[in-house]
């Protein structure tokens, strides 16, 4: 099999290519002194959270974003909004971080697993109704990759049923459903800062309150349980301990570094997405000689070019080639061990059905580098040591 490289292009003869390179825009440390000469609220809530909360729900059109010290954080905000109680049961796909069904579990709740789409590895909204039960409260949907689940049929089966919809957005700002962005849709959402993200703060969150009903206590909520908040807008002539909470606030010099980011958040996703589409150009001819499968975009979504994958015709081959890159200096690795085979999944959580597509899909999935600084020249010798994998 033969590519036609571009002309004009010399290639490394000794590869040396991480999976992940922290993104910096250059403010970070003057947002840093800036935040910590402030004297004003360093521990959190101060000058740059303010900052960012603000950019934030203009940008992504939130009611209400409060950032948190992760995206784990903010999911477990989200499970104590939603009421969640012993026995209650929660419904997502196993093929997600282990924090989507953790922050549940902490409350007493049963995660229920759903089977993923062969196509874009989201949870198959076709077969969540069919794993509802009276004892259901909400779904959680993982955009993965940054790629929208299908939130109309999730929206509609939450209305029908009277349940929360929780998304899970941790790798999708700024992607798109229906030029809506993925965290604005269901009740509550959920972001992630963590290094490996678009965005970073080293590790961050935020929680995103779309449902007004929670806006109030998830201020509580994030306040340690006290209604802090109000007391100094001035509501209450003294705070005080009203609910259960925890300390979910990040501290300034956090948010501050956070901001340096988000002021460049559209030039971060362009740069991703169109490496992405590099990607997808240069291996397009391996897919169509059935080599492996890429991802797959419905024409109603816009992606962030998060990550890049690439799943291969089986678990010997995804092996075998995630060696040959590794040996040749390209940092690939696979992703999740689908939650419902884990310890932890098979004793807190139960399955709706058997989970063919997700047990299939991840034990042939491949993710290749991907970050801000990942140059043209990489990505061509990364796709010439895959061609040369399938040429032997």
């Amino acid at each position: 099999m033969q590519i036609s490289w571009h002309q004009g292009f010399t290639y490394m003869q000794k590869n040396n290519i991480p999976f992940n390179k922290p993104f910096f825009s250059g403010k970070e440390l003057r947002y840093i002194s800036e935040a910590v000469n402030s004297h004003c609220n360093i521990s959190g809530n101060g000058l740059f959270t303010k900052k960012c909360h603000k950019c934030l729900e203009s940008n992504l059109n939130i009611k209400k974003v409060l950032l948190t010290h992760s995206c784990t954080a903010a999911l477990e905000m989200a499970a104590i909004l939603a009421g969640i109680q012993p026995g209650d049961e929660i419904i997502m796909p196993s093929f997600t971080f282990v924090s989507t069904a953790n922050a549940f579990v902490l409350r007493g709740g049963v995660p229920v697993f759903v089977d993923i789409r062969p196509d874009t590895l989201n949870i198959d909204e076709s077969k969540i109704e069919a794993a509802i039960t009276k004892k259901t409260r909400a779904i959680v949907p993982v955009h993965y990759a940054g790629v929208a689940c299908e939130m109309d049929t999730i929206m509609d089966i939450a209305l029908k049923y009277n349940l929360l919809v929780i998304e899970d957005a941790a790798q999708a700002i700024l992607s798109e459903y229906k030029e809506r962005k993925l965290g604005s849709i269901g009740h509550l959402g959920c972001l992630s800062f963590h290094e490996t993200k678009n965005i970073i703060s080293g590790e961050g969150g935020a929680l995103l309150v779309n449902d007004e009903r929670f806006i109030e206590r998830a201020e509580i909520v994030w306040e340690k349980g006290t209604n802090r908040q109000q007391f100094f807008r001035g509501e209450v002539d003294k705070y005080t301990w009203t609910d259960i909470g925890s300390s979910y606030l990040p501290s300034d010099i956090i948010a501050a570094f956070l901001y340096a980011q988000l002021e460049h958040a559209e030039k971060i996703t362009k740069k991703r997405s169109n490496d992405f589409n590099t990607y997808y150009r240069l291996l397009k001819p391996i897919e169509e000689r059935g080599y492996i499968q890429l991802p797959y975009i419905p024409d109603y979504c816009k992606h962030n070019g998060h990550l890049f994958y690439t799943i291969t015709r089986s678990h010997r081959e995804q092996k075998n080639l995630l060696l040959y890159l590794n040996e040749n200096g390209i940092n690939a690795v696979f992703h999740y061990i689908p939650l419902h085979s884990s310890p932890a999944g098979i004793k807190y959580g139960r399955s709706s059905e058997n989970l063919e597509a997700t047990s299939n899909t991840c034990s042939r999935l491949i993710r290749l580098p991907l970050f801000y600084e990942l140059t043209i020249k990489e990505i061509y010798s990364i796709v010439r040591i895959i061609y040369s994998y399938f040429d032997t």
